[in-house]
């Protein structure tokens, strides 16, 4: 999923174009897993007052968000991506720094033809560690980069 020295792999990479659907793919259902490690930028000692390194909540919020990223970028056409824009998520118990761990994006419902909407969980094993909800949005990646789209909720 990532590479220590330059951070998450891109979109680009991790879902190559040749691999990208013709035309959008997204629909209710759709489900993605991967698997990562409580380490580097993922991991808090909460300023020292803990005395242990766990998930952060920052970091926790980060892996839903790449995880659902990338379950609708493997299912949009190429010149199409997704932003997000709201995340509601209870980080409801801590994983120790070197937790192998399970996030979990399950497309719920899709508004519009452009609002997705994911339930969202980490896991550490049987433990839930993080549940909650995301929402992207489709945009046109043509139409952000000249500036004509820019996107809201």
């Amino acid at each position: 999923m990532s590479d220590r020295r330059t951070g998450p792999k891109s979109l680009e990479d991790t879902v190559p174009a040749n691999e990208r659907p013709a035309r959008a793919a997204v629909e209710p259902g759709l489900e993605r897993m991967d698997e990562f490690v409580v380490e580097d930028r993922l991991v808090t000692d909460v300023g020292g007052s803990i005395g242990v390194r766990v998930l952060s909540t920052p970091g926790m919020i980060a892996i839903m968000e790449r995880n659902s990223a990338v379950l609708s970028y493997e299912n949009l056409p190429e010149g199409k991506a997704t932003v997000g824009f709201e995340v509601c998520v209870k980080h409801v118990s801590a994983a120790a720094e070197g937790s192998r761990c399970q996030v979990r994006s399950t497309l719920r419902e899709v508004v519009d033809g452009r609002k997705l909407r994911f339930e969202v969980e980490v896991r550490e094993g049987e433990r839930t560690i993080g549940v909650g909800t995301h929402e992207r949005r489709v945009i046109d990646v043509g139409m952000l980069a000249t500036g004509s789209q820019v996107p809201s909720p």
